[in-house]
This record gives C-alpha cells, sequence and structure tokens, in this order.
C-alpha cells in the first residue's frame, strides 16, 4: 500500500472521528453546568474598567 493511499483511509476513519470527537468535547465543555458565571464575566471583561455616562442635566468633567 502506497502512502496516499494510507494516509487517505487513515484521515477519512480515524481522524474524522477524533476531529468529531473533540468537537463534542468542546460544545459539552462549553455549555456545562456552572459555566455561565465563567462565560458572563468574560463578556463582560471590556466594560470593567469603563465609567458610567454622565446624566442628561449633568455636564462631563474633563
Amino acid at each position: 500500500m502506497d502512502m496516499y493511499s494510507f494516509l487517505r483511509e487513515l484521515a477519512d476513519s480515524w481522524v474524522l472521528l477524533s476531529l468529531v470527537l473533540f468537537f463534542l468535547g468542546t460544545v459539552l465543555f462549553a455549555f456545562r453546568p456552572g459555566s455561565r458565571p465563567l462565560h458572563r464575566d468574560a463578556a463582560e471583561s471590556i466594560f470593567r474598567n469603563e465609567t458610567s455616562p454622565a446624566s442628561a442635566g449633568e455636564k462631563e468633567v474633563e
């Protein structure tokens, strides 16, 4: 068997299976119970050092 045929069969079977298992593991890891606070913290981390906007009647102080 030449190298191309061997690699083709390997990619069609075992590599495909491992990629599907990796995808399912990644999805299960992202949606695991208890991960919501971690995801919310990561999503809101860019706003952590923001100051609140001035209300309509107040002027901004520079």
